[in-house]
């Protein structure tokens, strides 16, 4: 079993930025993909970036998140710039065996989720 708990959302202005964090414990591994995904209000959970060798991002927030990861921690990272109020969501980290996925069923573990809210 793989626990995943993440942090570092709030309430921030437009243009701002925000950093997530997801910590994982248990049987963890450096070869484990991690997902970032989101859900708004009344909308489905989205994929929002992943990484495992390489990283890939949803359209909506390339150029602008960028993910990362330090395996010596096991944590993740979601660096949020240039935030804009339809980013306004839960923020859930994931973990999965092999590479990374944009569909959020292919993950098995899930962390709590962390709100971040964009005002304009």
């Amino acid at each position: 079993q793989v626990q995943l708990v993440d942090s570092g959302g709030g309430l921030v202005q437009a243009g701002g930025s925000l950093r997530l964090s997801c910590a994982a414990s248990g049987r963890t591994s450096s070869t484990y993909a991690m997902g970032w995904f989101r859900q708004a209000p009344g909308k489905e959970r989205a994929f929002v970036a992943a990484i495992s060798w390489a990283a890939g991002y949803a359209d909506s927030v390339k150029g602008r998140f960028t993910i990362s990861r330090d395996n010596t921690k096991n944590t993740v990272y979601l660096q949020m710039n240039s935030l804009k109020p339809e980013d306004t969501a839960v923020y859930y980290c994931a973990a999965k065996g092999g590479g990374w996925s944009e569909s959020d069923a292919s993950y098995p573990y899930w962390g709590q989720g962390t709100q971040v809210t964009v005002s304009s």
